[in-house]
């Protein structure tokens, strides 16, 4: 396993792309533009989509939209090769003169916060949505969405596929499943090909559920076990498959779940940063029930499993946080579950 400690090589490993990245964007057609692209995921995929059309061969512009609240963001894209524009996409007049773009990545959304301020929330992941795919009706959209919009299930039935119904548990789930209404009305209306992913935890060495579990057990603090099962996939693995699923998107919209194959104890996980750490976890409750799970073997199906395995992964975000590498101070609350965040 080749150990990642720095930003910069982690930054080439979340951005590198495999022989698949590079044939999906030489089968695309036309620009592309992510929407949301200053988050945790936007700027990877911005690099990715960037060196896997050339090294395609593509001329095309690969343009992130933002409003760059990170300092020095938009100029670390711009060196990358990637056009930045910086602007609300709640405010009108910015929307109506973003260049036209005939492959959008939605990646926009709101989620912390959402108690007590539920009406930003909702214009956030519903409003904004319905803005975009009328403006962008001629584009193809790859949207990113979240298993939030799930019941929780039991465990050993694997997680819910596509095919189950929704069930969102709280205003921030509820205004996620507004957002895909609103990707499918404006699909329906205007025949606009598009995808939805059902992102259940992206996670790298900076943020997600491994990091939060890892850095619990290092300061020994208890891990509420009450949810005590999820799903994770590499960070580089979930925006191989945003880029790939432009060749999928269709009228009504496709809906994926995007996660790994493995359905993970926390408790296991804790125990398994614990044998690295030398530290004995602490553990608070007990494993529910059921747990947010989604299943992605359609996703699997169509573009084959995560490169990254589990163990990778804890490798990585392990030797990451033993190098005194750096958080993104953003905890997941993936033990929340009455969907108030």
């Amino acid at each position: 396993m080749s150990w990642i400690e720095t930003e910069e090589q982690l930054e080439e490993a979340l951005s590198r792309p495999t022989g698949a990245d590079v044939a999906a964007a030489a089968a695309l057609k036309g620009d592309l533009m992510l929407l949301g692209a200053g988050g945790k995921m936007g700027p990877s995929l911005a690099r990715l989509a960037r060196r896997a059309s050339d090294e395609a061969g593509v001329a095309r512009r690969v343009l992130a939209v933002s409003r760059f609240s990170t300092p020095g963001l938009a100029e670390e894209l711009e060196r990358a090769g990637v056009e930045t524009l910086a602007g609300d996409l709640l405010d009108e007049e910015f929307l109506s003169g973003l260049p036209e773009a005939a492959n959008i990545v939605y990646m926009t959304g709101r989620k912390f916060g959402s108690t007590g301020q539920e009406w930003l929330t909702w214009a956030m992941n519903t409003l904004a949505p319905a803005r975009v795919a009328e403006r962008f009706r001629r584009s193809r959209i790859v949207a990113f969405s979240t298993g939030n919009v799930y019941a929780l299930t039991r465990s050993e039935t694997g997680g819910p596929t596509e095919e189950e119904a929704p069930g969102p548990v709280g205003e921030y789930a509820q205004s996620c499943l507004g957002r895909e209404r609103m990707f499918q009305y404006f699909s329906q209306k205007h025949g606009t090909p598009a995808a939805l992913l059902r992102l259940n935890y992206a996670v790298e060495p900076r943020y997600g559920v491994l990091r939060d579990v890892a850095e619990r057990v290092l300061r020994k603090e208890p891990i509420d076990l009450t949810m005590g099962t999820v799903n994770v996939i590499w960070q580089r693995d979930a925006n191989s498959v945003a880029l790939r699923a432009f060749a999928h998107c269709q009228s009504p919209p496709l809906i994926l779940n995007l996660t790994g194959a493995e359905m993970i104890s926390v408790r296991w996980l804790a125990q398994r940063f614990g044998e690295r750490f030398g530290v004995e976890p602490l553990f608070s409750g007990g494993e529910a029930e059921t747990a947010l799970l989604s299943n992605a073997s359609r996703c699997h199906r169509l573009f084959g499993p995560p490169e990254a395995s589990i163990e990778q992964v804890i490798g990585w975000v392990g030797r990451w946080i033993e190098a005194g590498g750096r958080g993104l101070g953003k905890p997941t609350h993936f033990e929340q579950r009455d969907g108030r965040f």
